[in-house]
């Protein structure tokens, strides 16, 4: 399919889907989408004012409600809080070239929001979900690699990039390893992945070296494509029938523009052994475990 776009979305009328993050960026851009082909969008924000205020913005049924993923007792209390079925859950909200910081239970942030906060909020509300768990990773997952000894960057200098790109590639494999647990219980149930490529949105320009920042900034006037175009991935991983684990970018040249096509991903990032690891890490720092899904 070519140039795939938002009007090719089919009818979403009786679907309830959560886009983490949704207050701005890809996610505003995701749940719009959504919303106008029917879906009922649940919003979920660390700050539900400006939730609020993009939800009076979009087109459809949109609710707010609030979502810390740098906080294991809010990704409880939102997962607690939720009742009835989940057709959609899109794990979108991240955080990206940060200060060093840690998260509310002492994480490094990126990975803590990008990852962690994603895995106990998915495995918390997976026996309400009901048809896909779409997860948002990057092409930085190339520039990223797992250290199980030092997941939160206790003991090897902090580099930008390389914890982000960690975080990202994290999110490709706990989507390889759900995908497989979600098979072997015979859920129907399936676990994707998209990225945006290179988008304008306001995760970048935050890293407290103004320099660095204005550079960032100016880089991504003239070369990104807009949120909506970058959120198109997401889009289509999470209303097209496509296989298990598939993962969804830009066709665009270094896949960093264009319209929504299935795309590879590095060999780190398709390690088995390694996506089954730190499910288990992930299990043991989150006190999240795997449920049983939802057939």
């Amino acid at each position: 399919m070519t140039q795939w776009n938002v009007r090719d979305i089919p009818p979403q009328h009786g679907r309830t889907i959560i886009v983490t993050g949704g207050n701005s960026g890809l996610g505003r851009a995701t749940a719009a989408g959504l919303a106008a082909a029917g879906a009922h969008v649940v919003l979920a924000v660390r700050d539900t004012d400006r939730g609020r205020a993009a939800a009076s913005s979009i087109r459809g049924s949109v609710d707010v409600r609030e979502l810390d993923l740098a906080d294991l007792s809010s990704v409880r209390r939102f997962a607690d809080a939720w009742d009835g079925p989940l057709d959609v859950l899109v794990n979108n909200a991240g955080v990206m070239l940060q200060p060093q910081s840690t998260t509310a239970d002492g994480f490094e942030l990126h990975f803590g929001t990008n990852h962690l906060g994603h895995f106990a909020l998915t495995n918390l509300l997976l026996p309400h979900v009901t048809d896909r768990v779409v997860t948002v990773s990057s092409a930085a997952h190339r520039m990223g690699s797992i250290d199980l000894a030092d997941l939160n960057w206790r003991n090897r200098p902090y580099k930008g990039w390389a914890v982000y790109g960690q975080s990202k590639l994290a999110n490709l494999l706990f989507t390889l390893e759900l995908e497989r647990r979600l098979e072997a219980d015979g859920s129907s149930v399936r676990s994707f992945a998209a990225h945006p490529g290179f988008a304008a949105t306001n995760l970048a320009g935050r890293t407290g070296n103004r320099v660095a920042d204005r550079l960032m900034g100016g880089v991504t006037k003239v070369v990104a494509q807009t949120d909506r175009m970058g959120a198109l991935p997401t889009l289509f991983a999470a209303v097209e029938d496509l296989p298990g684990a598939s993962f969804v970018g830009p066709d665009g040249f270094a896949e960093q523009r264009g319209y929504p096509t299935l795309v590879g991903r590095t060999a780190a990032a398709s390690d088995v052994d390694m996506a089954k690891r730190l499910w288990d890490a992930s299990e043991q720092l989150t006190g999240v475990q795997y449920p049983a899904p939802h057939a």
